[in-house]
């Protein structure tokens, strides 16, 4: 037998194979090795497993999960309507990636727009087609599908388009949004004969809801990508309805919409961990880094519920403060960099009385807003480890209330998340923002906030609409994940809110006793409890040393988390 000689045998080859094989074995590691599915409805969660099943990844998922909320959520989103996608593309080294495909003002868009005789007309940025901006979330399904996913972006829509033609089940929550809105949908003849019943009445429960006109629209998007909605056919009708009922579309506004890529903001945690979440245009991200960092350097996990509530609630006042500094980045500079710095979170956390509240007033101001609460959102992770948490939205309930004749198009109200008014208050009383001030081909902020936190150990997803809300539950969620309680107590968790303006504590009804709430007031807090439970989060967490997956949907809504196989 020949003898083997170091020269004889291929040990640098030999050598780089069993590095490969290690770099596969540690990637392998790393892979969940199941999928879980947490949104908004059930039929929405369906449509995601079912293109898992297909062999489709957490990407081809988002599509059909999303296109899905737009046919049975037109409350929450839509095809008129856009939102933040939030990406994790597994590896060794897993990339993150934000997708921003909020709305954006036509180009003949202007800050006196809703300016009447000198007053702002509220009335004309939350209702009818002038409300509109340039939607995105059509452009965002043809992008996930064609950078990231693996099956043709028809069969990631097929659900959408069959739930549209077929029909979806009329329930609770849709009736409850449709009651909110029941007058603006009256005033459009088209809203009102999809989504009101033969006697403009909100349709009873269990009866169908048919979008034949939408399933046409989403299988033009679906064979021909972005120029089946933003060119052609539905394009054309698309600006012909908007500008015969007032509104100042253009062939030209669809024709240049594109999803912008933005740098998520990430921000160093303790433990090891890491909070990745969105940038401007939302000010979500910025908002919970912020307060995640002055907490860390107070004594929140140690307090008993009262002191730590107080803790929370300082926290928000200041970040809530400084999201009037922020808004559409293509438009204008974000101080995000120095409003993250160590020495001024050090010295916000620093001006928190451990025992007393501090007045709003007592604060410099900077501008503020208000925008809608009702989006949706969802969490999707395979088992590679991809992932996405996608916040999506039309603004109020049933967007503008306007829907496109002949393609079952519903459109958003998002201009009314602009400051229509920097020198007063917007439709919700709140001082407007100048950075938020409408300009033609510019973004509104937003407080949407999908958000991933992760470690060596473990990976996490949250998120939930709410308005300006959202950034405070999505706080409280992570704070009980941080906390080690199970996942269902994540989305679970009693709520309450503070956002600098108003200088009042909002709670749901059952949050604080009578005793808790007379020792907030004890320290100078004013309370207000709101009439119903809100917000609608889907959380999901993959315990890498246990390949632990788990999914959980908020108790206060309809929707369902589950994890495949």
């Amino acid at each position: 037998m020949r003898r083997l000689t170091r020269g004889a045998f291929p040990w640098r080859a030999f050598a780089g194979s069993l590095l490969l094989l290690l770099a596969l074995g540690l990637q392998a590691a790393e892979q969940p090795g199941r999928a879980a599915v947490a949104s908004a409805h059930p039929a929405a969660s369906v449509a995601g497993l079912e293109t898992l099943a297909l062999g489709g990844n957490a990407f081809d998922a988002a599509v059909a999960i999303s296109a899905a909320l737009a046919v049975v959520e037109p409350y929450g989103s839509g095809l008129g309507g856009g939102g933040f996608f939030l990406l994790r593309e597994a590896g060794e080294q897993p990339t993150y990636r934000f997708l921003d495909a909020r709305e954006r003002a036509p180009l003949a868009a202007h800050p006196e727009l809703y300016r009447r005789a000198g007053q702002v007309q509220q009335s004309l940025s939350l209702d009818g087609p002038l409300a509109a901006a340039i939607p995105g979330l059509p452009a965002a399904l043809v992008e996930l599908a064609k950078r990231f996913g693996r099956l043709p972006l028809r069969d990631s829509l097929t659900p959408a388009i069959r739930l549209a033609r077929d029909g979806v089940g009329i329930d609770r929550v849709y009736r409850e949004r449709a009651g909110w809105r029941l007058a603006a949908l009256r005033d459009d003849p088209e809203s009102a004969r999809i989504f009101l019943d033969d006697n403009g009445e909100i349709p009873a429960e269990h009866s169908l809801l048919r979008q034949p006109e939408l399933a046409r629209t989403l299988e033009r998007l679906a064979r021909d990508g972005q120029a089946g909605f933003y060119a052609g056919e539905t394009a054309e009708k698309l600006v012909s309805g908007v500008r015969a009922a007032g509104g100042i579309w253009t062939l030209r506004d669809l024709r240049e919409y594109r999803v912008v890529e933005r740098q998520p903001l990430r921000y160093r945690l303790n433990e090891g961990r890491e909070l990745i979440s969105a940038p401007p245009p939302s000010a979500g991200g910025l908002a919970l880094a912020q307060s995640l960092a002055m907490l860390q350097q107070l004594p929140w996990r140690q307090a008993e519920p009262v002191q730590r509530s107080h803790l929370v609630v300082e926290a928000w006042r200041r970040a809530y403060r400084d999201r009037g500094l922020l808004g559409d980045p293509d438009f204008v500079v974000n101080p995000s960099a120095r409003l993250l710095a160590p020495a001024y979170l050090r010295q916000l956390a620093q001006s928190i009385d451990r025992q007393r509240a501090t007045p709003s007033a007592s604060l410099p101001p900077a501008g503020t807003w208000h925008e809608g609460d009702h989006t949706t959102h969802f969490s999707v992770l395979d088992a590679a480890g991809n992932a996405v948490a996608a916040t999506l939205s039309i603004n109020l309930p049933f967007g503008a209330a306007f829907t496109v004749r002949g393609t079952g198009v519903l459109l958003n109200d998002e201009m009314d998340d602009f400051a229509a008014d920097v020198q007063g208050a917007n439709a919700y009383g709140l001082a407007g923002s100048h950075a938020n001030a409408i300009a033609a081909g510019k973004r509104p902020l937003s407080s949407m906030s999908p958000t991933f936190i992760e470690s060596a150990e473990d990976f996490a997803s949250f998120g939930t609409p709410g308005g300006s809300r959202i950034p405070s539950m999505v706080l409280l969620a992570i704070l009980e994940y941080l906390d080690g309680q199970p996942i269902e107590r994540w989305p679970g968790v009693a709520r309450y809110h503070h956002q600098y303006l108003p200088d009042l504590i909002e709670h749901e009804p059952d949050t604080f006793s009578p005793a808790q709430i007379a020792d907030l007031q004890a320290r100078g807090h004013r309370l207000k409890a709101v009439e119903r439970r809100y917000g609608n989060q889907q959380v999901l967490h993959w315990d890498k040393s246990g390949k632990r997956v788990e999914a959980a949907s908020d108790p206060r809504g309809i929707g369902t988390a589950t994890v495949f196989p």
